[in-house]
């Protein structure tokens, strides 16, 4: 099981999720660039750390740290090698990247012979998996090209590990794979989006692992005389009066600006309350008018209600985005 904890673990708290993931029995942890798997290293995480994107210039850090870079070409691969040659290190850890079908890193099926040329006569590096990504997993519309992928994979897996003298282990599933397509598991899996509580498969709600939380910093009382809310005057105030919380999120903590002026609904004390007038870069302000509430109550962004999924639905976007796009500068607090 390998478990990415990429972008700053999608916005969970790379360090704090990493530790949870390794306790709870992760075998492998995969981030994207170099940086991020020093900073799990100086976070006292000892796991195996794939590096998805190693490009050509980190190598240095990443043997510094014991981090296994991919490797999705020819000039990678003689990059590594040279680095490595300097240090005087052989046997090193590292996973090849074939191009299935995603068309975005990894071999050609044209150029596997080159490397198994050169994987021949390389004491350099030892190849601990080869492994590809699926494009459409979650799209059944796509089915017939995902299991194209699988096989493509497979042929080419098994044609470069036909020359190495151990048996390296093969991994495709990503988080739609593994819920649609268990039986290509192989010796590995690697656990994405779906570890964070949200599915890829249109009807399945997963339990969130993560709430988004803030609370009330003033609430005002307003009536029409007293004008509009926020910034461009488009915040209105109803005839009858509207109250307003005011709550410390705004567009620089990910909350998107998008859903100003009633886009979204956050929840209150067991209500969805909405924004009124334009989220500010630290600030919102939310229309509570018939709630129950005081300075210091809790308000969600998403969690159980609202989720993720319903904002990302109300930008036109993915969950992805909505979790990564929340910032350091929000604490992560985790509850075991």
């Amino acid at each position: 099981m390998l478990v990415l904890v990429k972008a700053n673990a999608y916005g969970h708290g790379a360090v704090e999720f990493a530790n949870m993931m390794c306790e709870a029995g992760a075998d492998y942890l995969a981030v994207a660039y170099p940086v991020e798997g020093v900073e799990l290293r100086k976070g006292g995480i000892l796991k195996p750390i794939m590096v998805l994107t190693s490009g050509t210039d980190f190598f240095q850090e990443i043997v510094d740290h014991l981090l296994e870079p991919c490797i999705p070409n020819m000039q990678t691969m003689k990059a590594l090698c040279e680095i490595l040659k300097e240090r005087g290190l052989t046997h090193y850890p590292i996973h090849i990247k074939l191009d299935s079908g995603m068309h975005r890193l990894g071999f050609m099926e044209s150029e596997l012979d080159e490397l198994i040329t050169f994987l021949k006569d390389c004491p350099w590096v030892r190849v601990e998996s080869v492994y590809s990504h699926l494009a459409a997993a979650d799209e059944p519309q796509h089915d017939e090209f995902t299991l194209s992928q699988i096989a493509l994979f497979q042929k080419s897996a098994d044609k470069i590990s036909a020359v190495l003298p151990v048996k390296p282990m093969y991994h495709i599933l990503n988080s739609a794979g593994i819920e649609r397509f268990t039986q290509y598991q192989f010796d590995m899996v690697r656990l994405g989006i779906g570890i964070y509580g949200v599915s890829s498969v249109e009807g399945v709600r997963l339990s969130p692992v993560a709430s988004f939380k803030c609370k009330i910093l003033q609430i005002k009382t307003l009536s029409q005389l007293d004008g509009t809310i926020g910034y461009g005057r488009c915040g209105k105030i109803s005839p009858e009066g509207t109250v307003v919380a005011t709550i410390p999120v705004g567009y620089a903590d990910g909350l998107d600006r998008h859903l100003s002026q009633g886009r979204a609904r956050f929840m209150l004390n067991g209500h969805l309350v909405p924004t009124v007038g334009n989220i500010c870069m630290d600030m919102s302000m939310l229309d509570i008018t018939g709630v129950d509430a005081k300075v210091g109550d809790v308000v969600t962004i998403f969690g159980e209600n609202p989720t993720v999924e319903e904002l990302a639905k109300t930008l036109g976007t993915i969950p992805y985005e909505i979790l990564t796009s929340v910032p350091r500068r929000i604490a992560r607090v985790v509850i075991r």
